[in-house]
């Protein structure tokens, strides 16, 4: 069984990190899918076309704007390519714009609405990446409860920034060709193209958990909605006129990054999941050794001069972990002579207890002296400007926390001192030990 868990994290985190080589590379151009308000199946659209487009042979790669662990992966599956990560609010231009290079077909999916960034200016919406990248945008509308009023709003969203350029509309959840027709005729006299009217759909809906979508790696039937999603869009999509709104994306030189440590280990199963794919790919072209293991297989952790435990959903398997004496041991005894950092779900589990939804306590790793627990649930989220004045995550930090743990105690000296995105002071973040650190700030970029 282990054999075969290692096989398929070596798959997420290979050796060698870049893409497949392709003999004569497309050239590389964007297109971004946005919408005006979160729920308007911007993911399904997305997912739909990325694998419909992998299946004509058009070299395509997915992209998520903001902090996003959970739809990349379901990118990736789509396209068969790994998915980025473009965050204006914690990336610097130079980063994005180099992230965002390469070859074929950049599709890149925007989060919330294409205007709604953090507070207290939208700064990091959809719309700054569409302004920096210098890349058309096609708006995706939930047209259910819509006919004429479509016009209006449409109108609105492409006269608001002379800098944003609304290129084509997608007219999502369309009850009928009645429907449609109304839609079309509302919006003609825009002279923007509708690129098609996609029906309302019960193979379209997709499981959820508390922070998005069931993730990738677990959902057997994946294979079967994204062929059905790439049915639908290419039965109900002009997909070749589509395509041809994509613009040239200007190539930038690579993101040079200081890896963290030499060797490092990293934490990846259905529990800790939560790590970016560019990022491993950027130590490891720096030179470091990224070696990926299962807790939840219950491997002991690598040699390694640093070990990650990132974040993901160790609550829905804290008993698992709890059982899992090798690890458990492993990791304790690296703890004397390793440095060893936990974000979110990474930091509960080098806590002392973790209880579920249900109220069950689990014993965890017991390296930092923190109780946290999900019985009672409330939301955290936000991006944070963190300083850690020690260890290897010492300096300035831009990060997120997106988290519906309650810290029961947390005993010992912080990690972090923090602030929101509008600059407002917040209580010290995390924990630090001896070696061990954590928090449940996820870090983005150095500031």
């Amino acid at each position: 069984m282990r054999r075969a868990i290692w096989t398929r994290l070596a798959g997420v985190c290979p050796p060698n990190p870049p893409d497949p080589a392709v003999t004569n590379p497309a050239p590389a151009r964007g297109l971004i899918f946005a919408a005006p308000a979160s729920g308007s199946g911007k993911t399904t659209v997305t997912l739909g076309v990325l694998r419909a487009l992998s299946r004509q042979g058009v070299p395509v790669r997915g992209a998520k704007s903001g902090p996003d662990y959970i739809d990349p992966a379901f990118h990736a599956a789509a396209c068969g390519r790994a998915c980025l990560n473009l965050d204006a609010w914690a990336m610097t231009p130079a980063s994005l714009r180099a992230r965002a290079s390469g070859d074929g077909l950049l599709l890149i999916e925007g989060a919330m609405g294409l205007f709604d960034g953090a507070p207290p200016d939208g700064r990091g919406a959809t719309a700054d990446l569409a302004r920096l990248l210098d890349l058309p945008v096609v708006l995706i509308v939930d047209a259910a409860r819509m006919a004429q009023s479509i016009a209006p709003l449409v109108a609105g969203f492409a006269a608001h920034d002379p800098h944003v350029r609304i290129a084509g509309v997608i007219l999502n959840r369309v009850g009928s060709d009645r429907h449609a027709a109304m839609l079309r005729r509302a919006l003609d006299p825009l002279g923007l193209p509708v690129l098609g009217c996609i029906p309302r759909a019960a193979a379209l809906a997709r499981p959820s958990r508390h922070l998005g979508l069931v993730q990738a790696q677990e959902d057997p039937a994946l294979d079967t909605f994204l062929n059905a999603a790439a049915d639908v869009m290419t039965a109900h999509l002009d997909l070749t006129s589509l395509t041809a709104l994509a613009t040239s994306l200007t190539a930038a030189p690579p993101v040079r990054v200081d890896p963290p440590a030499q060797r490092i280990a990293v934490a990846q199963d259905a529990a800790f999941s939560f790590v970016y794919p560019h990022q491993l790919a950027e130590w490891q072209a720096a030179g470091a050794t990224v070696t990926p293991f299962s807790p939840l297989a219950d491997m002991a952790v690598p040699a390694a001069d640093l070990i990650l435990l990132p974040g993901g959903y160790p609550e829905l398997h804290a008993g698992q972990l709890s059982a899992a004496i090798q690890f458990m041991q492993s990791i304790r005894h690296a703890a004397q002579s390793t440095d060893i950092y936990g974000e979110c779900g990474g930091y509960m589990a080098l806590g002392q207890t973790l209880t579920d939804a249900d109220g069950t306590t689990h014993k965890m790793a017991g390296l930092l002296d923190l109780h946290t627990s999900f019985q009672t649930r409330r939301l955290h989220l936000g991006y944070r400007n963190l300083m850690a004045a020690q260890g290897r995550m010492a300096g300035s930090w831009a990060g997120h926390e997106f988290h519906y743990a309650t810290t029961l105690s947390a005993t010992g000296q912080p990690l972090f001192t923090a602030t929101d995105a509008a600059g407002t002071a917040l209580p010290d973040m995390g924990l630090v030990a001896g070696r061990v650190a954590g928090s449940f700030a996820h870090l983005i970029d150095r500031s």
